[in-house]
């Protein structure tokens, strides 16, 4: 009967301020009515809707609630926002197994096992006191993928220009293409950091889609600079390098993770950079669930090392992309791409100044 009664004075409550409250106000009457009926004071459910701050933390059950990435609060306003996570569902330019459209789903479902904890290995709550939001996905025609590279730069630049950090879970690879063109308006050239398998130097023609080129085609327009960008974990050859420094994978597998960071501090050499990483780039054993896996590769324990030590990196943007989950067993690729996502975040936190 207690819960009876319960439900009563918040539709009584609903009634009176159905007007005037806000979305934060009818969480905060749930909130209070489920403390007195469960004992559940100070613990959340849906914090990706009722959250009321933008650096609150969440204590949603793990296997329930509203899946924005980490828990972060949906909001199509980046006002305020430190940091922004944007999905691009978009796989047309796939040259094996389609599927990656499925994989900011994939990545937000899995990221619900790191935030009610201080996040590994940083610490600390990262976002006690950096603000960021889920944007939620682009929007894209699913029969018109001529026109994706430009819905999606316009878009990107849209978040851009508020301010805030852009970190955006695909999608396959071509996605980097647009969101480039996007960041370098903003920043200028960029030197590039690619975790990957593949060189995507392939050749490219003028209004191809294709995961596979961009790089090269980026190299060629000037948004990269070759000379202070490298490649890690390439199991692959392509026609041409464009000068790009490469670790291939089996030097990865020689190299420490302290080795391979500072092969990479040395060549961005304080470069405002970009961060791309193809989940491909670690071995099949790690992440299945991609559409052209490739043997060979470091463990995810190794990598997410060496992410670790990149905090002299100056990241301008980044992305985490080619997860497909259709072919993944036990969620194993998406935590992985969750992981690395969640460590791009901690880098960005641990550029900003803290107050502790």
């Amino acid at each position: 009967m207690a819960g009876h009664h319960l439900f009563a004075e918040l539709q009584r409550k609903m009634t009176r301020q159905a007007r005037a409250a806000s979305a934060a106000e009818f969480a905060r009457l749930e909130n209070e009515l489920n403390a007195k009926d469960t004992g559940l004071a100070n613990k959340s459910i849906d914090h990706a809707f009722t959250a009321t701050s933008l650096t609150s933390a969440a204590s949603d059950p793990t296997f329930a609630g509203a899946l924005s990435f980490m828990r972060r609060r949906f909001s199509k306003d980046p006002t305020g926002a430190d940091a922004v996570v944007w999905g691009i569902p978009f796989d047309a330019a796939t040259s094996n197994r389609p599927g990656a459209r499925f994989g900011p789903q994939a990545i937000r479902r899995a990221s619900a096992i790191f935030d009610n904890d201080p996040q590994y290995p940083f610490d600390r709550d990262l976002f006690a006191e950096m603000a960021v939001i889920d944007y939620g996905d682009c929007l894209l025609d699913y029969g018109n993928h001529a026109a994706a590279p430009a819905a999606i730069e316009r878009q990107a630049n849209t978040l851009l220009d508020s301010g805030a950090f852009l970190l955006t879970l695909g999608g396959d690879h071509f996605i980097t293409w647009p969101l480039l063109k996007a960041h370098v308006a903003r920043h200028g050239p960029l030197a590039m950091v690619q975790f990957d398998a593949h060189q995507d130097t392939w050749t490219d023609e003028a209004g191809r889609i294709d995961h596979g080129s961009f790089v090269g085609r980026a190299v060629r327009d000037g948004l990269i600079d070759a000379s202070r960008s490298i490649q890690v974990g390439i199991r692959t050859h392509a026609p041409e390098d464009f000068g790009i420094e490469i670790i291939y994978g089996h030097e990865v597998e020689e190299m420490t993770a302290a080795e391979i960071a500072a092969r990479i501090l040395a060549r961005t050499a304080g470069a405002a950079s970009y961060l791309t990483f193809d989940i491909d780039c670690l071995d099949p054993a790690f992440a299945p669930g991609t559409g052209t896996p490739v043997a060979g590769g470091p463990s995810s324990a190794k990598i997410l090392s060496v992410l670790q030590r990149l905090g002299e990196l100056d990241v301008r943007g980044a992305d985490v992309v080619e997860v497909a989950p259709a072919y993944d067993h036990a969620d194993i690729t998406a935590i992985a791409g969750a992981t690395v996502a969640m460590y791009m975040l901690g880098l960005h936190s641990g550029r900003r100044p803290q107050s502790r």
